[in-house]
């Protein structure tokens, strides 16, 4: 993983205002892409679509930040990028609606109420959100420790084994293995606390808890 996905917001919207180059929205681009398009999946619209909208979001977002209208004072850069993600998928969805004109009314209806309200979006995006930091901080953890720990940790955190099964199935002992499985659980958090920090969160554990 490149050292550039863990920099700090407000080095990253430093390096948005500083550069005309495209390199620092390509970084923004990668640190928000996948959780912008599940949210949209999550919103009904299909992968084509689901594409477009992280387009539109960024783009958007680009001329909001250039105008001046975002600052680090109004809040996380993703709650922020979450607005625009919305915005942008019930436009999708509204366009998506206009172009079939035969559709009955009572289907009309039933595409709407089938929409989530904000509440159920915000909770849609915080989940792609901690999603996405979790993937990160557990491919970056790779790097960190050896293929045996992990192989513990997988089978006992991710796969739901006991230790006393992945002990048997990696000829290991249980010490060994709930010693992998505290090291790495406790790295990951340290990194997800780091990388939540990035976007201007004080605490980004409640995925591990």
């Amino acid at each position: 993983m490149s050292s550039t996905d863990w920099r700090t917001t407000t080095t990253l919207l430093e390096d948005l205002q500083s550069s005309p180059a495209s390199s620092a929205w390509d970084r923004l681009c990668r640190r928000f892409r996948t959780p912008v398009v599940r949210f949209a999946g999550r919103m009904g619209l299909s992968p084509s679509d689901a594409e477009d909208v992280a387009q539109e979001t960024f783009v958007a977002f680009s001329i909001a930040f250039r105008g001046g209208r975002y600052r680090r004072a109004d809040g996380r850069l993703s709650g922020w990028l979450f607005g625009i993600a919305l915005r942008q998928s019930l436009n999708t969805r509204r366009r998506n609606l206009a172009r079939e004109r035969h559709v009955e009314p009572a289907a009309r209806a039933d595409y709407w109420i089938s929409a989530p309200d904000r509440r159920a979006a915000q909770e849609a995006w915080e989940q792609e959100w901690n999603r996405t930091v979790l993937n990160k901080c557990l491919k970056r953890a790779r790097l960190e420790f050896s293929d045996q720990m992990f192989r513990c940790f997988d089978l006992v955190v991710l796969d739901g084994r006991s230790p006393e099964e992945a002990a048997q199935a990696l000829n290991s002992t249980v010490k060994s293995v709930y010693n992998a499985k505290h090291r790495i659980l406790k790295r990951v958090r340290e990194m997800r606390v780091a990388y939540e920090r990035f976007d201007g969160m004080d605490d980004g554990t409640r995925a591990l808890r």
